[in-house]
């Protein structure tokens, strides 16, 4: 019961975050669908698993994508010449 629970909370999680516009809150229910996949390992027996997944799929990895988003959305910095002029962005 608890396990059909838990799989019908990950389908959810799932289209949320296949359905959000924002990519922030894609990656939250990517954190959340990883956070109940680490619950149902633990319901199956497997806490090596279970903590694999906790560490890298729930910590890591929203990391990595959370520092790449940040990267991305940053404004370009501005440029200077060589020759000793300045640059100016348009």
């Amino acid at each position: 019961m608890l396990n059909t629970f838990i799989y019908l909370l990950m389908i959810m999680a799932a289209l949320f975050m296949v359905a959000s516009r924002e990519i922030i809150r894609s990656l939250i229910w990517l954190s959340v669908f990883s956070i109940l996949l680490t619950f149902q390992y633990a319901l199956l027996q497997a806490p090596d698993v279970a903590i694999t997944e906790a560490a890298l799929g729930t910590g890591l990895s929203t990391l990595v994508f959370l520092t790449a988003i940040r990267k991305t959305r940053e404004k370009p910095q501005q440029r200077e010449t060589t020759h000793g002029g300045s640059y100016t962005d348009d």
